[in-house]
Order: structure tokens, then sequence, then C-alpha cells
């Protein structure tokens, strides 16, 4: 498996581990933004880096093919579905259906 030097700790780690944490980190964030944004975004699909909301979008698919598109060299984002109880999707927070 290729390894990516993470200088933060110093240590090489695999890129499924910086997805993981990339997805821990934005399910996190995006728990604690849910209250503010649930009515104005309720049923949108929110690209995450970061902790950071980038965009809404309609779709799960389209939220995912701008994800890879902005963050290109590393694809490290998630997708979070904006509805009333978030669900920790793991790896599959980057969901591409045609929702």
């Amino acid at each position: 498996m290729v390894k990516y030097l993470h200088k933060t700790i110093g240590k090489n780690i695999t890129m499924a581990d910086l997805i993981k944490k990339q997805v821990e980190i934005n399910y996190k964030a995006f728990q604690e933004k849910l209250p503010t944004i649930l009515t104005a975004h309720r049923g949108k699909f929110a690209l995450m880096r970061d902790g950071k909301i980038i965009e809404f979008f309609d779709t799960a698919r389209d939220a995912y093919v701008a994800g890879q598109k902005i963050f290109q060299q590393d694809q490290l984002f998630s997708v979070q579905e904006v509805i009333e109880t978030p669900v920790d999707l793991g790896f599959f927070s980057h969901a591409m259906s045609q929702r």
C-alpha cells in the first residue's frame, strides 16, 4: 500500500488512515454545526474538509464529484447528509447515490 508522510506526527501513515481521520474530524464538526444549518439546508449534502463545510449540494453524487474535483490532489474530504440525526457513514461518507 502506498504510504504518505504525515509531517504533523512525524511518521508514515497510509492514505486509508488519512481518510479515516478526515471523516472523523468532519463528522464531529458536522454534529456541532447541525443545529444551525438544519433549517436552511435540510435534505442537502454537505461537502466537508478539515471540519469545515465547503458547500451544500442537492445530491450526494454532486457533492462527491465536486469533492473529487476540488481536492483532486489528495481526495481528503467527506460528504454528510443534512438530516436531524446525522449518520456516521465512515468511508461511505463519500456516498455516490443518485439522490
